[in-house]
């Protein structure tokens, strides 16, 4: 995600809102695994990949490491959505859970140019043009949904459709994808309230000038924990138009492990792995039940 201030040291999801568009990463490195490798489906062994640490896979994430990404800032418990991802793609590469280490590494130091102290890193971190001129992006293995926020105990933060927010007064950013998705998805009987800042739609949500907020899922999170008090995530959606938001695992440019980590999370993603762990850290047991 771009975010602007590491979530406020909660997360880094603050301002999410403007969705970057992902693509697929233009740069040209080889579908073969390490350098001499063939590109056959040997090229991804465990013992021929090319690590930062001989034997041993890498993976690096922010401090503090925030729910529901993490849990209880401990990314190698294997709990919370993106360490559950890391070890699965471990996993897929061949390594059990002794055999993953995790570095320490700040947000915007992942996808800074030069040279990188991990195998990938997992945090967040959206696929943007501009990233991947420096570095390379896996195959997306998140793609950002809508969430709807409102104040705990108004008339519709208990909605459990979609359809239930036809009658709110809905607050959003002007030019983002969340407002595309309430013009679309939502359909409300009125125009929504469009701001040009995020604050500003996030201020008339406390004020309650509006019903509710429509923002991506990972602001979502950041907004209820940091930004207004009492407010709760009434649910999430899939939007639909434009290019979606996704997540990327993060490698040095260039990485010979690219093609392997690709993958891995295609793996997962076919054998609806990755579906799995996105419905149980960030589905209702983070209170962000699915809403159609």
């Amino acid at each position: 995600m771009v975010r602007p201030s590491m979530l406020l040291a909660i997360g880094a999801l603050a301002a999410a809102t403007v969705a970057c568009a992902p693509v697929d990463d233009p740069s040209t490195a080889s579908t073969a695994g390490p350098a001499g490798s063939t590109g056959t489906a040997t090229a991804c062994t465990k013992d021929q990949l090319k690590l930062v640490n001989a034997g041993k896979l890498t993976i690096g994430t922010d401090k503090p490491a925030y729910e529901p990404w993490f849990k209880d800032d401990d990314p190698s418990n294997g709990q919370g959505f993106e360490s559950a991802v890391a070890f699965a793609v471990a996993g897929e590469l061949g390594f059990d859970r002794t055999e993953v280490q995790w570095n320490t590494v700040k947000f915007d130091s992942a996808f800074a140019p030069g040279a990188k102290q991990f195998d990938f890193d997992i945090n967040q971190v959206s696929i943007t043009p501009d990233r991947a001129k420096v570095v390379d992006f896996s195959n997306g293995y998140y793609t950002v949904k809508q969430a709807i926020v409102a104040i705990d105990g108004s008339k519709f933060a208990g909605a459990k459709s979609l359809a239930e927010l036809k009658d709110a007064r809905i607050g959003v950013q002007v030019g983002t994808t969340s407002l595309d998705a309430v013009r679309s998805v939502i359909k409300p009987s009125d125009d929504p309230n469009v701001y040009n800042e995020q604050i500003d739609a996030i201020t008339a949500l406390k004020n309650e000038q509006v019903d509710a907020l429509v923002v991506d899922l990972p602001t979502a999170f950041y907004v209820t924990a940091a930004q207004v008090e009492k407010s709760r995530i009434v649910g999430q959606f899939s939007s639909t138009g434009g290019a979606p938001e996704e997540f990327g695992l993060v490698m040095e440019k260039g990485s010979a492990l690219k093609s392997c980590v690709d993958k891995a999370v295609d793996a997962l993603k076919s054998k609806g792995e990755l579906a799995k762990i996105e419905q149980e850290w960030l589905g209702s047991a983070a209170g962000a039940p699915e809403l159609t």
